[in-house]
């Protein structure tokens, strides 16, 4: 079997716009931070209809007749609010700590976690008390010196999706250029990275893009970027100086595969500028999924192929107890070294970092 890029029919994509929610709420206490009356600026600005909430932890009157109506809805809301919680959570094996800056995402990969972790929040949540959430971060990075301490800005999110309403990220990543022990990271779906392109940041924060199979993406990944606009988006932060990486996830086992994935990374570095592959990683995360989750999905997306066939999987203990299925172990090693090698084939000089 070659490895090489098959040759594809041209297609025409209609390039991906910025996220613009259809309804936003505030906390009143959102609007004594300047960030919070930047953001209702540009509400007012672009005519969105807007309404006051007491918490960004419930919204409950959002518009739609059924549950899978009122969850589409939701995906199009934007809720401003203020992060209490100040304790970061754990983030391995990405990073040492998650960086709170959002929760929820307007993408509808119907495999995503957060279609659980998130419950009946699906809406997209931003906090503007971003100085707070820095001087919990600086806190960290002190406690934990010399050691370097890395912060993971999209556990909860895709943080670019919505910088364009936030510039949240510009406040990490420049914050984060001046910290000799601290450094950021965050992962993304989406190519709206012009923002961030001419920012300060002394190579301190890595940004990773998030890549599959073509038929992976074509079949679960709606409303993100392209396979396209992601890799023409991944050669202008290494243009710009960044560390880059890749995260394949999930991968996916299904009829042609191998075939899929190999495409994949040689299309990776048939597109890539050859100055960005100088610091290159990859993370590789299986595809799993909880009894929850499977419940939950096949719900809110009642079509889809994503295969979650309990009797074909092997149950694995996560660290609170619970259980999620993941696939056997010879699938897994097929899986794990068939990528590895593709990897090492089209860059010898990069890492992987972790096979979960």
């Amino acid at each position: 079997m070659g490895t090489g890029v098959k040759e594809r029919p041209k297609r025409t994509l209609r390039p991906t716009k910025p996220f613009i929610p259809d309804l936003v709420y505030f906390e009143p206490d959102a609007l004594n931070y300047s960030k919070g009356v930047k953001i209702m600026e540009w509400v007012k600005q672009n005519n969105i209809p807007l309404r006051m909430t007491t918490s960004h932890n419930r919204i409950t009157n959002l518009p739609g007749d059924t549950d899978l109506e009122k969850y589409k809805n939701a995906k199009r809301t934007l809720v401003v609010g203020v992060r209490k919680t100040l304790e970061f959570d754990q983030s391995k094996p990405s990073a040492e700590y998650a960086i709170p800056i959002s929760t929820g995402c307007m993408g509808h990969c119907h495999y995503c976690y957060l279609q659980t972790t998130l419950g009946a929040k699906p809406y997209v949540r931003v906090y503007v008390n971003t100085e707070d959430i820095l001087a919990s971060a600086k806190r960290y990075i002190e406690e934990r010196k010399p050691q370097i301490t890395r912060f993971e800005a999209a556990c909860t999110s895709d943080p670019v999706g919505i910088e364009h309403i936030t510039g949240s990220l510009a406040d990490l990543i420049t914050f984060m250029a001046d910290e000799e022990f601290g450094r950021l990271r965050f992962v993304t779906k989406f190519h709206h990275v012009d923002p961030l392109l001419k920012l300060k940041h002394n190579g301190h924060t890595r940004i990773r893009f998030s890549v599959n199979s073509d038929y992976v993406i074509r079949q679960f990944e709606p409303s993100t970027s392209h396979f396209e606009e992601r890799i023409e988006a991944a050669g202008k932060v290494a243009h710009a100086g960044y560390p880059l990486g890749f995260i394949i996830a999930p991968i996916i086992w299904y009829d042609g595969w191998e075939e899929g994935y190999a495409d994949l990374l040689a299309r990776l570095e048939k597109t890539l500028p050859k100055d960005a592959t100088s610091d290159l990683t990859f993370e590789l995360i299986q595809h799993r999924f909880t009894k929850t989750a499977k419940s939950v999905i096949e719900q809110r997306y009642p079509k889809t192929k994503l295969e979650m066939d309990i009797e074909k999987r092997k149950k694995k203990w996560g660290r609170w107890g619970q259980s999620k299925y993941v696939y056997p172990d010879e699938q897994q090693t097929a899986l794990r070294e068939f990528i590895t090698e593709r990897i090492f084939e089209h860059f010898p000089s990069a890492n992987i970092d972790y096979f979960t």
